[in-house]
């Protein structure tokens, strides 16, 4: 069983409403930052919230747009980002704001860090970690990869889940990525779904070209990132 609720907070310039899940039982085994799509927080990252949550685990979706706005149609939403992606010192003091608030609210998750992200926030939490930010892992659902940002301050594991039918993360841009943290020493998976799209682990995907719901995808990516916070915190040889 899991507790949620709207969380309000300060990060960067705006006063945020994001939502904020935990284990009922009050025993946590870490904090996860979840990082929403480009129209804002929505229905899907309240239940990965509520998903991360009943593993045992802290979880704030962040709100990047501020007092909890959803856009309106995609125009709206891509207006919204562009704006973000101006302001590049805005963005990350909001993804920082949420990280900090993660650890204030849950009072024990502070050691043991994870953020992920969906499309647009799959590039923001992978532009969070390459800050340095204190991650044990950083995780992208058919997120954009490319940065004007390096990799060399990522403290820890990357993972990529994308499909290899989409068109905002073609296979040039996975090359240069992989490239780029072979080249830096970072840990990291990818994992590329033959057939799948944009936007694979939302069943209420836009009915847009490139996108489209894969509910295996979505099981498999789950799989993989539960795989890898649990990693955080097993020893395999006294799991052995």
């Amino acid at each position: 069983m899991t507790v949620g609720h709207d969380l309000h907070y300060t990060a960067g310039s705006t006063d945020a409403c994001g939502y904020y899940a935990q284990p009922r039982s009050g025993t946590i085994r870490g904090g996860v930052l979840l990082v929403h799509e480009a129209p804002g927080l929505g229905a899907h990252l309240r239940r990965r919230a509520d998903a991360v949550a009943a593993l045992g685990y802290a979880a704030l979706a962040v709100d990047l747009h501020g007092g909890g706005r959803l856009a309106a149609n995609p125009p709206q939403a891509r207006q919204w980002v562009d704006a973000l992606k101006a302001d590049p010192d805005e963005l990350i003091a909001r993804l920082h704001g949420g990280l900090e608030a993660l650890v204030q609210q849950s009072g024990g998750a502070a050691a043991n860090l994870a953020a992920a992200g969906y499309c647009f926030g799959g590039w923001c939490a992978l532009e969070l970690a390459r800050t340095g930010a204190p991650l044990r892992s950083t995780s992208v659902f058919h997120g954009a990869l490319a940065s004007t940002r390096g990799a060399g301050e990522i403290a820890g594991s990357v993972l990529v889940c994308t499909g290899d039918a989409d068109p905002w993360v073609p296979a040039d841009q996975i090359a240069a990525f992989t490239a780029e943290m072979a080249a830096a020493k970072i840990e990291w998976q990818l994992c590329v779904y033959g057939g799948v799209g944009h936007g694979y682990t939302d069943r209420d995907a836009p009915d847009m070209p490139g996108f489209g719901y894969d509910a295996r995808a979505d099981r498999r990516a789950w799989q993989s990132f539960v795989a890898q916070l649990a990693e955080h915190s097993t020893d395999p040889e006294r799991a052995a």
